[in-house]
């Protein structure tokens, strides 16, 4: 994938996360976390950043970016998703002091992963502001339904 092609796909699920964003916030749990505010971090194969803010209120988004950015930027180093990656590191696979990330800063959420889009193109992405299987799920369904336009 060109870097034209890829930042216009990146483009595109930023659209599509904020026609998601509505669906999301429907659960109590969600809004106690987020009150209205999410955030979006990609990292591409060569360490370009890119980021998208939903939301009024920037004191929030700017906390929310934070732990997007620490999600995505771990998925980046260690090619695991958040929460398998610290089930790797504590769960017997490997001496914590050993881990590619210092302890106290692995992030422990879920929300972070990589997305393969095509055969030679990843992403690593981090999603804040819902629970951590909302900050997976709003992704992958934004994924899928850029997908189905092309």
């Amino acid at each position: 994938m060109t870097l034209t092609e890829l930042e216009k796909t990146i483009y595109s699920l930023f659209e599509a996360l904020e026609e998601e964003i509505p669906g999301f916030q429907n659960s109590p749990e969600d809004w106690d976390i987020c009150e209205g505010n999410v955030a979006i971090c990609i990292i591409s194969e060569n360490g370009k950043v890119y980021g998208k803010l939903y939301g009024t209120d920037k004191i929030r988004q700017r906390e929310i970016y934070r732990i997007a950015w620490q999600k995505a930027s771990q998925v980046w180093i260690t090619g695991h998703n958040t929460g398998d990656y610290e089930k790797i590191v504590f769960g017997g696979n490997m001496d914590p002091e050993d881990s590619l990330i210092e302890l106290p800063d692995l992030i422990g959420w879920v929300g972070g992963q990589h997305v393969q889009l095509d055969d030679e193109s990843r992403i690593y992405v981090g999603f804040s502001g819902f629970q951590g299987f909302n900050d997976i799920g709003i992704v992958q369904t934004a994924l899928k339904k850029i997908k189905k336009k092309k």
